[in-house]
């Protein structure tokens, strides 16, 4: 298969605004590629050459691509880097100067997909002290044979900045037309996926097998499985009343949600966001291998920073020591863990994922040999709303967020990769003013003024909307940040930049910069009010309004341990304003 086909591809996705529009342009490459790799095809248009979990990327820094770009095309790196300036984009800059190139070269191959993959293959396993140069070369010899346009998103693809806006949900979608007999068979496609969270091996089971080749994936240790979410309410009336009047209540720690596959002596930690954090946590590694009593298992818990003299538990930010590559061990010292384990998905062979809670809860405590520094997380069986509202001022106490509440009954599957009221959050008591935190991505920015000229003055913040996979504009925070937040953020948001509003991003705002939605931020905010601009609830309280949060303020917290699709979704705030409303009549 020729990449020209998928540079094309991308061409005209990139170009549209519509969500349907763009999947049918995904259903045609798709129908177009060889089902022997559509796998690779799936991986290169979500900008990697596997699933995230693998933990392999390319890793092309800006400053080598732009040897690369001046080794294919005759320029200087001088002169790149002058272009790059204006164009602001390498892909842009490599389409431009490969289309002037200087010196045509003899013998040139047309690009396939076969061989693009298999150079950025080389490339991302490239190590040792020749690694640069190779990786160089590499690219270089890519640019070399390349056609302008597939330069342009080879150097996207290679420096992480693909850009297409193609979510996991609309390839799924399109898979399910292409191949599935149609959109409705979306959801035996997305439990697969959502079991193993390896698209491209999806794509390729559905391509080569159909729906009864997705009907028999099974769950894998070493594939994690996507998390299942909880809902959020306000009261414990309201969350016995949504689970049947009875429910597991347990402790919900303020840490690091991880999933612990265990296969005989190896184990892995994968994040919330399906990556493998083993290296930052060598310490829980440890205590998962001690106190694992099964061979092969894959359970949950929450990896909280400790005081081992007092047996405190330490906040969240603490944790934050442990992302980095060097001095790991003097981390582990300063800030050392416990882990609180919550659910097992697979035990010795055993998919637990489509069995009842209090099912997997038990198999979770025959499963685990209980210590100091590891334990099942605190819970309670209660019916009774004082009881649950008093085991939730002890959590408070104990230095927890609040509670997560579990449903009993038959249909308390493990939901993977979804967000349901079988899990319900209670994380505090809501006044007429907004005392929790909410996760908002960042989806616009407006230009700053006077002293914060040349950064950014606002960001406009989106919650995410399950049910449309859309991000819906809540409010514009421009509080909180101290004046490196501010000189950082355009460079850290430089790689999300794109040149229209994101076709999953709902907004009757202009922002003067679009982002992909990527980067969530913490954000704690006055009240939650009535917005006739505003998109996210829109129509769902009052006809032409939606809802926003007033006087918003950046907590300092960049949340990298989560996805744009983890963010507080539009529900959540409907509940948070529905909650305020009846704080307010009461007082």
């Amino acid at each position: 298969m020729q990449y020209a086909i998928i540079a094309d591809a991308y061409e005209k996705i990139e170009a549209t605004t519509k969500r349907l529009e763009m999947t049918d342009l995904l259903v045609d490459l798709l129908k177009n590629t060889p089902k022997e790799i559509i796998d690779k095809v799936v991986y290169l248009t979500q900008g990697k050459i596997y699933p995230d979990f693998v933990g392999l990327e390319i890793g092309v820094a800006e400053k080598l691509a732009i040897k690369a770009l001046a080794r294919a095309s005759g320029r200087s790196e001088s002169e790149i880097e002058e272009d790059l300036k204006t164009s602001g984009d390498i892909g842009e800059t490599a389409q431009k100067l490969i289309a002037k190139k200087k010196q045509v070269t003899f013998f040139q191959q047309p690009l396939t997909v076969q061989r693009v993959y298999e150079t950025l293959d080389k490339m991302a396993k490239a190590s040792g002290s020749g690694a640069v140069d190779a990786k160089m070369s590499l690219l270089a010899g890519l640019l070399a044979d390349a056609t302008p346009k597939e330069a342009k998103y080879i150097m996207r693809t290679v420096t992480g900045n693909l850009r297409l806006g193609i979510a996991d949900m609309t390839v799924l979608d399109a898979l399910a037309i292409a191949y599935g007999g149609g959109k409705e068979t979306r959801e035996h496609i997305e439990r697969a996926y959502n079991i193993s969270s390896d698209l491209g091996r999806v794509a390729r089971v559905v391509a080569e097998k159909g729906l009864e080749g997705i009907k028999k994936f099974q769950v894998i240790v070493f594939e994690p499985i996507r998390p299942m979410l909880a809902e959020r309410l306000s009261s414990p009336e309201e969350i016995l009343d949504k689970l049947g009047g009875k429910c597991i209540a347990e402790y919900k720690y303020d840490g690091e949600r991880i999933q612990a596959h265990k296969k005989g002596d190896e184990v892995i930690l994968y994040s919330r966001r399906l990556e493998n954090i083993s290296n930052q946590y060598p310490d829980a590694v440890e205590l998962i291998k001690k106190h694992v009593k099964a061979k092969d298992a894959i359970l949950e818990a929450e990896c909280v920073a400790m005081d081992l003299e007092t047996g405190e538990m330490r906040p969240f930010q603490e944790l934050m020591h442990r992302r980095r590559k060097y001095e790991i061990e003097k981390a582990m010292e300063a800030y050392p863990v416990s882990l609180f384990m919550f659910d097992a998905l697979y035990v010795e062979g055993k998919d637990l994922t489509l069995e009842p809670y209090p099912v997997r809860r038990k198999m979770l405590e025959k499963t685990i040999l209980e210590g100091e520094r590891v334990k099942t997380a605190k819970h309670i069986i209660t019916n009774n709303a004082k009881e649950l509202e008093s085991f939730f001022l002890e959590a408070i106490e104990n230095g927890c967020e609040g509670l997560v509440c579990k449903s009993m009954a038959e249909d308390s599957v493990y939901q993977a990769g979804a967000r349901g009221w079988l899990w319900i959050k209670y994380k505090r008591d809501y006044k007429s003013e907004m005392t929790d935190t909410v996760d908002l991505v960042v989806v616009g920015a407006f230009h700053g003024r006077g002293k914060r000229a040349g950064t950014y003055g606002a960001l406009l913040l989106a919650a995410y909307n399950p049910e449309n996979d859309t991000f819906e504009t809540v409010t514009k925070c421009g509080t909180g940040f101290t004046d490196e937040d501010l000189a950082k953020l355009p460079e850290m948001m430089k790689k999300h930049v794109i040149q229209h509003k994101h076709p999953r991003v709902n907004s009757t705002i202009e922002a003067d910069v679009w982002f992909e939605p990527k980067v969530v931020i913490e954000v704690l905010g006055a009240e939650i009010t009535l917005s006739p601009i505003h998109t996210c609830a829109m129509d769902k309280i009052r006809k032409g309004s939606g809802l926003a949060i007033r006087f918003p303020r950046f907590t300092g917290n960049y949340r990298l341990d989560k996805s744009a699709e983890d963010a507080t979704t539009e529900k959540e705030i409907i509940e948070m304003y529905k909650a305020q409303l009846k704080k307010i009549t009461e007082s």
